[in-house]
């Protein structure tokens, strides 16, 4: 193990160490897992992330299942199928697990996925995660795959599902938004749609992007908790200012469940820049769910950094043990 995925790892596992450093921390093990993929480097990344997983963080925790998804390394696997089969685990870190073996898309997890979508008195979530995907590494492995034609997303994380294929019809803000709000069609679809949606309010400037921002918004009405979730974490990617409304009904509604409410916090911490919204993250500091007052410090920390201008939402290795 290298000197600076030591000094990460360290940083990382420490409960003393502030989350909002911890959270660095894991995205300079993310870059480094990804961009050396294949080298004792990026096994040693993923070594590091999965270290963590002994947090009582469900924050964490969930974000590191998520990271792990986003390496596209096989490694990871066996991290994340022991914390989806660990039924003691908070359901929003096994959600992430599922969501993560999705996304890498090896055909040797659809066993446990299917497991646990039909496992008897299972968390809706996560039954509905490994729903989705089951169906995309379906997809991934599939011959219409190699048949659809995707538009160039400006994103380069690995989604839940891939956007509707632009040949299936002409996409519009319109038809996309009656697909994601067509609850008679299996959720995979509905996904499809709403990152198709996504990718159409990206620039920020497109005629579409308002539209598709707002059509998005309407996903937050959803009866399916997963589905609500997944909007807050496409705003937090898109960081419109359109979506400042929506985000900020979404956490000051504290009956809304934690899962919803913590991606809400965290999409507003990418818009941090914004007028008014680190104020409304204040009022939620000492909010009486854990993962939403923890969301709000790493929310606060991100609100930050999108002030100060830094290029990176990381550790700079050389100083991974140290306060920023």
């Amino acid at each position: 193990m290298s000197a600076t995925i030591a000094s990460l790892r360290e940083s990382l596992c420490s409960e003393t160490t502030p989350l909002p450093i911890r959270f660095r921390a894991l995205f300079s093990l993310k870059h480094l897992a990804v961009q050396n993929k294949g080298t004792a480097e990026s096994l040693s990344a993923i070594e590091a992330i999965a270290a963590a997983f002994s947090s009582p963080s469900a924050l964490l925790k969930h974000e590191l299942a998520y990271c792990l998804g986003q390496t596209g390394n096989d490694a990871a696997i066996p991290y994340l199928t022991q914390v989806l089969e660990d039924l003691q685990e908070d359901p929003m870190c096994r959600h992430e697990a599922a969501e993560a073996l999705g996304a890498l898309g090896n055909a040797d997890s659809l066993n446990v996925l299917q497991k646990y979508l039909t496992r008897e008195g299972e968390d809706v979530s996560v039954k509905e995660t490994c729903e989705i995907a089951i169906e995309r590494i379906e997809w991934e492995n599939s011959e219409q795959r190699k048949q659809e034609k995707l538009r160039q997303s400006d994103f380069a994380s690995v989604d839940p599902a891939p956007p509707m294929a632009e040949d299936d019809e002409k996409q519009t803000v319109e038809t996309l938004e009656k697909k994601l709000l067509d609850t008679s069609i299996p959720l995979f679809k509905r996904y499809r749609a709403m990152f198709a949606l996504r990718d159409l309010a990206s620039p920020p400037d497109l005629p579409t992007a308002v539209p598709a921002v707002l059509a998005l918004a309407k996903g937050l009405k959803d009866t399916s908790a997963l589905f609500r979730h997944e909007i807050a974490f496409v705003f937090g990617q898109l960081s419109h200012p359109a979506s400042i409304p929506a985000l900020t009904e979404a956490l000051s509604d504290l009956n809304e469940v934690s899962m919803v409410r913590h991606e809400a916090a965290e999409a507003l911490g990418s818009l941090g820049d914004e007028e008014g919204v680190e104020a409304t993250l204040l009022k939620f500091l000492h909010d009486k769910e854990k993962v939403v007052r923890e969301s709000v410090i790493v929310a606060l920390d991100m609100a930050e950094f999108e002030q100060s201008g830094q290029a990176e939402y990381a550790l700079i290795p050389e100083v991974a043990s140290k306060a920023l």
